[in-house]
């Protein structure tokens, strides 16, 4: 009696691909309402929290590298808070016959930094940074920007201080707002780039990162 050896065949099986896919939190670091005001544009869901940094400048350091180091500092100073996200840095500074423009803080202050800049040129340099948490990676640029003033009176830079206050304010001025009146050019490839965060060059960081704005 021969026994009968059934073998069932059966398909291979086929198991599921998992693609993994991790939510990348992206995270303003600053608690500038101007940056937080140009990032609302793009329309992301994004969280601001505030750096602590030295903000000194080091000794020697051009204008262009102290933005770029701020800016990444500040992005990096994040991290271990923030273990999966892209972090946005920025920081910005002005000069004027390489003389470096900070916030004014009062009337006086300003109204210094107005007057000299009367029929004058500034550039502002302004420090991007996105680090992704994840990959350790860090790209971080400068994006210049000039602004040529008109002839100012005393008398027109007074009115614009009563009305605008611009005083923590780079340069003394609100370019998204009153302060356009003050000037006869400007000249940049991205305009967000004055207030304070070039958003051109934060679209394609963020792209290159896998987060698409649009």
């Amino acid at each position: 009696m021969s026994l009968l050896t059934v073998r069932l065949i059966l398909p291979p099986l086929e198991l599921p691909i998992l693609n993994t896919i991790i939510n990348m939190k992206l995270v303003l670091a600053s608690s500038s309402p101007f940056r937080k005001a140009l990032l609302d544009k793009l329309q992301l869901e994004f969280t601001t929290d505030s750096p602590d940094i030295d903000e000194t400048p080091l000794q020697g350091e051009s204008i262009e590298d102290m933005v770029k180091r701020l800016a990444e500092a500040k992005a990096k100073a994040l991290a271990n808070k923030y273990p999966t996200a892209l972090i946005i840095g920025s920081d910005q500074s002005a000069a004027l016959k390489d003389k470096v423009l900070h916030k004014p803080g009062n009337f006086e202050t300003a109204f210094e930094q107005l007057k000299a800049a009367s029929g004058q040129t500034i550039t502002f340099y302004t420090g991007l940074c996105l680090y992704n948490t994840e990959t350790q990676q860090a790209e971080t640029i400068c994006d210049p920007y000039v602004v040529k003033f008109r002839e100012l009176t005393d008398t027109e830079i007074t009115n614009y201080l009563k009305r605008e206050k611009p005083f923590n304010c780079a340069g003394s001025f609100k370019s998204e707002a009153l302060g356009i009146s003050l000037f006869e050019s400007m000249q940049g490839k991205d305009p967000n780039t004055l207030i304070g965060l070039p958003l051109i060059e934060l679209c394609r960081m963020l792209k290159a990162n896998g987060q698409a704005v649009i």
